[in-house]
Formats: C-alpha cells, sequence, structure tokens
C-alpha cells in the first residue's frame, strides 16, 4: 500500500512514512494511490465485530507491511480502552427514520478523539521502533484548531515519548470549556498557542510552517490535523460501524443516508472513503452553518472563500476554506475532468494532480475556481448539502429538549439534524428502507452557553450540572499555561525553536 500526494510532486510513500509527515513536502495531501478491495464477504464476517475489532480489519487494509494484524489490533484495543462505552459509538434514534451516531465517548467527549487516541499510539510506535534501530529520532506535532481538535490531540499526544505537540487556536474563538480542556494541560510536552485571529489565520500558520523544508526537515514536523491521513483512516470505522447497527435493528435491507456537520470535511471525507470501499450508503449530505463554502459549492460548481469568517453557534465549523475538500476533488478531477481519451491509470492520476494543483493556485490567488459541469454532476451524485442558520441550531436545539423523549444536542449535532430535517421529503423519497443517521460530533456540555441559550430562550428549564461530565466538574477554575502569540508563522516559529533549545 503506496501514497501520493495530490499536487504530484510526491509517490510511492508508505503508510509509516505519511503518518510521521503528515503533509507531503510539495503542499498536498497524501491518499492511497489504489484503495484495496475489501474481502468479498465483508458484510457476513464483519457483521457483529466490535468496533475495536471492525476498525483492526479497516485499518489493516491501508498499511501495507508496516504493520503487523496483531501490532494493528494492539494499537487499536489501547486507543479504545479509553473511552466511556464498549460500544465505542453508539447509535440512538430520534424518530421512526432518524438516528443520531454519538461519537463523543472518548476523553475529551468528540468525535474527534476517534481518530487522535489512534494517533497518538501511532506517532509513538513508529518513533519508538525507529529509536530501537537507530537513536534519535523525535517528533515536533504542529496542529490548527478551531476547538476540539486542539484537546484531543493533547489528549492523545500528552505524556508520549519522543513527541513535543503545539496547538494554535484563534484567541476567544473557542468555547470556554474547549480552551480550559487544552490549557489546563500541564504536560512538559504539550504547548498551546493562542493567535489572534480566526482559525483559518491558525492553518495558514500551520501550512506555512510545513512548506520551510529547513524549518520542518530540522524540526522533524508533524501533522494532527485531518491533513494526517491516519485521522481519515480511523474515522471510516464508524461509518460501517452505524450501517452494521442500522441493519441489526432494522432488518438487513436497512441504509443509511449519513448527515454529517461539516466544517473542514474530514468527517464526511471518511463517509465517501467508506462508500468507495464498497459501504451501502444511500447519500451523503453535508450540513454547513453560515460558513458555506461547501454548500455552495454543491450549487454553484464554483468553490469561492468569502471575505471573513461568521461567528456562529458551531465554531468549530466556523471555517473559510475546507482543507481536505482537497482530497474529493483529486478523485474529482481524475474520474470528471480529465479527457476520456486517457485511459493509462498513472497518466489519469498525473493529469488528476496537474488539475488539482491549478486550482489550488487559484483559490489562493483569486479566491475561488470552478469546475466543468459534469464534475459537479458527480459531485451531487454523492453530496446533498444544506445550510443552517443560528436562529434554526437554537431551535433545533430546543425542540429536540422538549420532545418526548428528551435529546439534548450540541450546536454542531444541531446543524446537522436541522439540515436532516429540512431534507426530509427528498431522503425519504428514496425508499422506505433508508434512515437518516446524524453525526453527533460532541458532548453538548462544551457547549454550554449556546445550550443554555437555545433551551431558555424557548422557556424551557435546563439543569446543567445534571449532564457535566465528571471530567468537566472544576475544569475552568484549574491553573493553565498558553503562550499567546502574533498572527504570523515567524512568531510561531520562534517559539518552537525556543521551546526545544529550553529541553
Amino acid at each position: 500500500m503506496n501514497y501520493r500526494s495530490t499536487r504530484g510532486q510526491v509517490s510511492g510513500q508508505s503508510f509509516e512514512s505519511v503518518v510521521l509527515e503528515g503533509l507531503a513536502a510539495d503542499g498536498g495531501l497524501f491518499i492511497p494511490e489504489q484503495l484495496p478491495t475489501l474481502p468479498a464477504d465483508w458484510q457476513t464476517a464483519w457483521a457483529e465485530l466490535s468496533f475495536p475489532e471492525l476498525a483492526t480489519e479497516l485499518i489493516a487494509q491501508f498499511v501495507g507491511t508496516d504493520l503487523s494484524h496483531t501490532e494493528v489490533s494492539q494499537l487499536v484495543q489501547k486507543s479504545y480502552a479509553t473511552f466511556d462505552t464498549p460500544e465505542v459509538t453508539p447509535m440512538v434514534q430520534l424518530d421512526a427514520r432518524t438516528h443520531v451516531l454519538e461519537l463523543f465517548h472518548g476523553p475529551t467527549f468528540a468525535f474527534k478523539d476517534v481518530a487522535l487516541q489512534f494517533l497518538g499510539n501511532l506517532f509513538e510506535f513508529f518513533l519508538e521502533r525507529r529509536n530501537a534501530q537507530s537513536g534519535g529520532h523525535r517528533l515536533t506535532v504542529v496542529g490548527a484548531t478551531s476547538g476540539d481538535t486542539g484537546s484531543a490531540a493533547i489528549y492523545g499526544l500528552r505524556g508520549k515519548k519522543n513527541v513535543e505537540v503545539f496547538i494554535l487556536h484563534p484567541r476567544g474563538r473557542v468555547s470556554a470549556v474547549q480552551e480550559a480542556q487544552m490549557t489546563t494541560v500541564l504536560d512538559e510536552n504539550v504547548h498551546n498557542v493562542s493567535i489572534e485571529g480566526t482559525f483559518d489565520d491558525c492553518q495558514d500558520i500551520v501550512k506555512e510552517l510545513f512548506s520551510r523544508s529547513e524549518f520542518r526537515r530540522e524540526h522533524s514536523l508533524g501533522a494532527v490535523n485531518s491533513i494526517n491521513w491516519a485521522r481519515i483512516l480511523a474515522q471510516i470505522s464508524y461509518y460501517f460501524c452505524a450501517f452494521f447497527a442500522l441493519r441489526r435493528s432494522h432488518g438487513a435491507d436497512a441504509l443509511p443516508a449519513f448527515v454529517v456537520p461539516s466544517g473542514n470535511f474530514g468527517d464526511i471525507l471518511a463517509g465517501f472513503y467508506a462508500q468507495s470501499l464498497g459501504l451501502p450508503v444511500a447519500k451523503l449530505v453535508i450540513a454547513t452553518n453560515a460558513n458555506d463554502i461547501l454548500d455552495r459549492f454543491l450549487r454553484t460548481g464554483t468553490y469561492e472563500k468569502d471575505a471573513s469568517v461568521a461567528a456562529t453557534p458551531s465554531p468549530a465549523m466556523d471555517i473559510l476554506v475546507s482543507s481536505n475538500f482537497e482530497r474529493f476533488l483529486w478523485y474529482l478531477a481524475r474520474d470528471h475532468e480529465v479527457p476520456s481519451s486517457v485511459v493509462d491509470p498513472e497518466e489519469r492520476a498525473a493529469r488528476a494532480c496537474e488539475i488539482l494543483a491549478q486550482w489550488m493556485d487559484r483559490l489562493k490567488t483569486a479566491g475561488s475556481f470552478s469546475v466543468s459541469p459534469a464534475a459537479l454532476d458527480a459531485a451531487r451524485q454523492v453530496f446533498w448539502s444544506g445550510r443552517c442558520g443560528d436562529a434554526e441550531t437554537y431551535s433545533t436545539i430546543a425542540a429536540h429538549y422538549s420532545h418526548e423523549p428528551s435529546y439534548l444536542l450540541d450546536p454542531h449535532t444541531a446543524v446537522g439534524v436541522h439540515v436532516a430535517e429540512t431534507l426530509r421529503p427528498e431522503i425519504k423519497a428514496l425508499g422506505a428502507h433508508v434512515h437518516s443517521v446524524c453525526l453527533s460530533t460532541a458532548h453538548p456540555a462544551k457547549f454550554s452557553d449556546a445550550v443554555l441559550r437555545a433551551v431558555n430562550d424557548a422557556g424551557h428549564q435546563l439543569d446543567f450540572d445534571s449532564i457535566l461530565p465528571a471530567p468537566f466538574v472544576g475544569l475552568l477554575e484549574k491553573p493553565r499555561r498558553c503562550f499567546e502569540s502574533e498572527n504570523s508563522a515567524d512568531a510561531v516559529a520562534q517559539h518552537i525553536v525556543d521551546v526545544a533549545q529550553s529541553k
């Protein structure tokens, strides 16, 4: 199993290499050179597997010879032993044809724990193995967060051998709980950095640091954002898990339409890969808040940055540019932009890289690019989309809290549920056997201000202490450590140098 960059200048990379490098040297994102073929009997052979067992089978398809099946199993078991339920990602039914897939049962109560607990263990395993062969291997992980990635990355990497982790977050643009989850972790290898700006500013700084080849090499930079392929790989598992859970509860013909709150596109990209591997999926639905670049693309065929980020009740989705969309765009270019007269698979891949690089250059210089009508039609075959405003977010939280039985949504999940309800007629038209499965990305206690506003403004009462997870009790009063930085790659780079020199 080898990997290539979407930009075309890097190929033939091993799984271990792409995990440790994160971002390709040409600025592209790593994708498999070929998708594996699942066993012919996977639908029956895997039907009763536990989540860790299912994840092991799926991940093993992508690691080549870098990990044995036993090693994958041990890493997976270690990663999900930290979750508070043996199901790992349980599914809850809201009504006859709508379900919530709860992805928030990990250490930081966000969906990103599913990937980052695994990625942290992968980093440690590969570095220890390399150091056993020849010492001196370390990794400096640099990541950007709009809230949940940061805490999940920190909890996945805290105390890990041979790893330093620097997490950039936009000052004042994450929730109080999210900020506290990050900055109260005082392990010596954890370094929080607040930036005066937006998540996109943080993400741009990270990409700039990775583009500095000498700095990247000297400090052995590694990526923890969903630009790291291992993040996407780990998330494929819960799509398969939900498929089997739905069929166990609603019959052998039940089919999911996954509705996914989307910011950086990593979560729903995992669904695209699951479908590409052969998972039966009725539809993948992108749910956006007011920062709706993905919804606008599917309506117009033009991928265009807004002038600024809108602050919403769902801050983890407050993103101008969805970095992981580049991976899907590569497949769109290969299959629908490269002329059909080009039949050689490697030539088609090379041409796709050229087209993708041109699109990314236009996005950087002009702020937008457009795809062909054929490519847009193909994208619409895979994805539907919908948008949810702030008022709809609050009203959806309130409606489901007051519903019988009551269910409390976090604001990101509320975006997904609202879009699922808006598209209910279209989803129903897909067939009586199709069910909406809304991915729930965070525990509602992480967004207390939004949840309490939604419930109180609707005239209801909520005893917030009754839903507060034990690790959140007293969290806001704990000691903190965070470096306040200028909004520049140079300033962050100097901080990394200073920390390295102090060790």
